[in-house]
């Protein structure tokens, strides 16, 4: 299905604000403050931070958009599984500083130091998006989370969309681009499920993983896994699914706020066992009717 891109370098496509045109004019990312780090096949910057399907909301497909309010994400995360009081600081900072219990140590992109793990197998990566470590009163690691962070992919072409909002232009109807909700099988899943299990060896991975996505993206893969998965509380082993939505427009030169949508925490095994098992499959036959139709029978 057809998108039509509703949000370009952190501004609704309709801003004609000052700000709006400048970020457009840069290339900036309001969110990173910086360039926007996402590119189309060519290398031209994309700036596409949300799109949208016919009769259907705002859609992120930029993981950077989650990161609105310098990062709140990982400070929710950090204030339910570390408890009130925490404070986030880069993984750099921590040499030398003083401790009370109530540090937080940020280790991911662009928050100064990113942990360097293993391959798999010469191959793979163990490689999760974030690591919250909690350091306790000596600045010794006391205990940590991991978060993962995923937009939705889109598929095709909206360069000529694209290209008229960065020029001012009327742009009517939808682009050629579409939604790949079949990452949610093929890749958001299998990968979700593998890294949890990796976590789960961890002594000080107490609290599991954490996945944190648009809410559409949520109800796919609710769907996807039946949406009858048991809810366990944070502990070793555990999945929780952590998602937002864009907050109402704010009018001219302002970004629309994300807004916590809800959560369920589940475990590896209940996501593993729903992703293999045979839910959600059409009526039996539909093989045979479709060959037959085409057959003319």
């Amino acid at each position: 299905m057809s998108v039509r891109i509703t949000e370009l370098f952190g501004f609704s496509t309709a801003d004609s604000s000052e700000a709006a045109v400048a970020h457009r004019e840069q290339t900036r990312c309001p969110f990173l403050r910086d360039r926007c780090t996402k590119t189309l096949s060519d290398g031209i910057v994309s700036g596409v931070c949300t799109v949208k399907q016919v009769n259907s909301g705002p859609i992120v497909c930029c993981p950077v958009r989650l990161y609105a309010a310098d990062y709140q994400i990982l400070l929710d995360i950090a204030l339910e599984v570390f408890g009130e009081g925490v404070r986030l600081v880069t993984g750099s900072q921590t040499p030398g500083m003083l401790h009370d219990g109530k540090n937080v140590a940020v280790f991911g992109k662009r928050w100064g130091r990113e942990l360097h793990l293993p391959q798999r197998g010469g191959t793979g990566s163990y490689f999760v998006d974030w690591i919250l470590a909690l350091l306790s009163p000596d600045g010794a690691l006391q205990e940590f989370v991991a978060v993962e962070v995923q937009a939705i992919d889109t598929t095709g072409n909206y360069r000529a969309e694209r290209l008229a909002h960065m020029s001012g232009a009327p742009f009517t109807g939808y682009s050629k681009a579409g939604v790949n909700w079949e990452n949610v099988s093929k890749r958001i899943l299998p990968q979700l499920i593998y890294k949890g299990h990796v976590l789960r060896r961890e002594r000080l991975c107490k609290k599991g993983l954490f996945f944190v996505c648009p809410t559409p993206v949520y109800e796919k893969i609710s769907g996807r896994l039946g949406g009858n998965l048991l809810e366990y509380t944070p502990q070793p082993g555990a999945l929780t699914f952590r998602h937002y939505d864009l907050g109402p427009e704010r009018g001219q030169g302002l970004q629309r706020d994300i807004v916590f949508g809800g959560q369920l925490t589940t475990t590896v095994d209940q996501v593993a066992t729903a992703f293999t098992s045979p839910t959600n499959l059409p009526d039996a036959g539909v093989y045979q009717k479709a060959i037959e139709e085409e057959l003319g029978l």
